[in-house]
C-alpha cells in the first residue's frame, strides 16, 4: 500500500484514521486543521491559504484544486468530488492591475477572501465556487456547475451559473448521522478509532 502522508506532515491540528495519498500537494500544512476520518486522494493540491479548516468524515477527490490564499472551511460529512476548482481568493480583473502570482505587489489587486461548505454540503464533478461563496448545510452542486453565489441549505442546484433546482431529503441524511454518531463515537462524543473499534468487538 502506498505510504499515507498524512501524520508526515506539519498540520496545525490532525485526528485520527486520517489518509493523504502520497501524491496529494499539500501547501502551507502548518495552517491547515484536520478532524477525524479524512481522506484527500491522490493528485489533489490544496493550498493552505490564510485559514483552513477540515472536520470529520471529509472526502476531496483526486484532481480537486483549492488555491486562492484565503479561508476554507469544510465542515464535517462535506465533499468535493474529481475534478473541482474551489477558488478563496483571485486577483482584481477590473481595475488597472496586472495579474498573476509572478507579479510583485503593489502591482497587483489580490482580494483574499473565503469558501465555507456546511456539514453534508457537496460539490459534482469539475465544478467551480469561487471566493466569497456560503454553501448552506446539506447543500449539493451537480456535476459541471459554476457557483457564483451562495446556496441554500438543503437544496440541489445545477448549471452555470448554479441555480436550484430541487430539495434534498434532509431528515433522512441527518438520521443517517445519528445513526454513526452512536456506532463511531464513545459517550464522551469522541471519536473511536478504527483499530480501537476492532480490539473492542
Amino acid at each position: 500500500m502506498p505510504e499515507n502522508q498524512a501524520y508526515n506532515l506539519p498540520f496545525r491540528s490532525i485526528g485520527s484514521d486520517v489518509i493523504i495519498w502520497p501524491l496529494a500537494k499539500i501547501i502551507s500544512p502548518e495552517v491547515i486543521s484536520i478532524g477525524d476520518a479524512v481522506m484527500i486522494d491522490d493528485f489533489v493540491m490544496l493550498m493552505g491559504g490564510t485559514d483552513t479548516r477540515i472536520g470529520s468524515f471529509v472526502h476531496i477527490s483526486a484532481h480537486a484544486l483549492i488555491v486562492g490564499g484565503g479561508e476554507l472551511v469544510l465542515e464535517d460529512f462535506s465533499g468535493l468530488s474529481g475534478g473541482v476548482r474551489v477558488y478563496t481568493g483571485s486577483d482584481d480583473y477590473t481595475r488597472g492591475f496586472l495579474t498573476n502570482p509572478t507579479v510583485p505587489e503593489p502591482y497587483r489587486d489580490t482580494k483574499r477572501s473565503f469558501v465555507h461548505l456546511g456539514k453534508h454540503a457537496v460539490v459534482g464533478t469539475n465544478s467551480v465556487v469561487l471566493p466569497g461563496i456560503t454553501i448552506g448545510e446539506g447543500a449539493a452542486i451537480g456535476a459541471n456547475s459554476l457557483v457564483t453565489k451562495d446556496c441554500e441549505p438543503w437544496t440541489i442546484y445545477l448549471g452555470s451559473p448554479a441555480r436550484p433546482h430541487k430539495r434534498r431529503p434532509e431528515a433522512q441524511i441527518r438520521e443517517m448521522e445519528v445513526r454513526l454518531r452512536n456506532d463511531l463515537y464513545d459517550q464522551t462524543g469522541a471519536y473511536i478509532p478504527k483499530d480501537k473499534r476492532k480490539k473492542s468487538s
